[in-house]
């Protein structure tokens, strides 16, 4: 389209393209029966494709989206080199998860494995910096489980698939607390200790409060809480 074809006045251009209106009508068919031929294939790849998919189902979803785009609604394309390129698509899926139930090794280039991103109620800032998740992102996880402090975590594992995993201690130990500091209500359900104080940056727990972490060298305290 030319420079001096544009024009702001031109309401039929805005709303409906270059396209004849008849095309609506077009347009509403090829896409139901691109919605359909979908369907089919999000079936085919799995259940998993409706719950928390992996990096490479992630891929293809946002592949099948590029896909059904254009023959729903370029009038030169057809239907047929969709649902072509749906089936390859579908087929590329098939062999990837064939090769990680075959291969562990091909199964861990892929989808990674499982790491430990609290032990024993410390935070493993490695780990997290590796996976690119902050604390608050942590935290604003941890609180919507229930968990009130890091004292009450023996593990919280991320997994492979990008979700926690989380392991409670049977009887809960001192921890940094994870709720809002300006909560009034904090002193509702915890308590906090005389004697101990966390580390704000890991939540190392210590009698002593005047040197700094010895797991991550920070200097700041606060003062670890336990449960009412």
């Amino acid at each position: 389209m030319k420079k001096e074809d544009i024009h702001l006045s031109d309401w039929q251009r805005i709303l409906f393209g270059e396209a004849p209106i008849n095309f609506l009508l077009e347009v509403g068919l090829r896409t139901i029966l691109i919605y359909l031929v979908l369907l089919i294939i999000i079936r085919l790849l799995g259940k998993r494709m409706g719950g928390e998919i992996t990096i490479t189902e992630t891929a293809v979803m946002i592949t099948l989206g590029a896909i059904i785009s254009a023959p729903m609604q370029i009038p030169d394309r057809g239907l047929v080199q969709g649902v072509v390129i749906l089936l390859c698509a579908l087929t590329f899926q098939k062999g990837f998860n064939y090769l990680t139930v075959t291969n562990s090794s091909v199964e861990r280039l892929i989808y990674g494995k499982e790491i430990a991103v609290v032990k024993d109620g410390v935070l493993q800032l490695d780990k997290l910096e590796k996976e690119h998740i902050s604390r608050q992102q942590l935290y604003a996880f941890l609180r919507s489980k229930g968990i009130l402090h890091l004292g009450e975590l023996e593990r919280v594992y991320m997994e492979a698939g990008g979700f926690f995993t989380i392991y409670k201690f049977e009887n809960s130990q001192s921890g940094l607390p994870i709720l809002p500091p300006k909560d009034k209500g904090v002193s509702t359900v915890v308590s906090k200790t005389d004697l101990k104080h966390a580390c704000k940056v890991c939540g190392m727990v210590s009698i002593k409060n005047d040197d700094k972490c010895i797991n991550c060298g920070s200097s700041e305290w606060v003062e670890a809480v336990d449960l009412r």
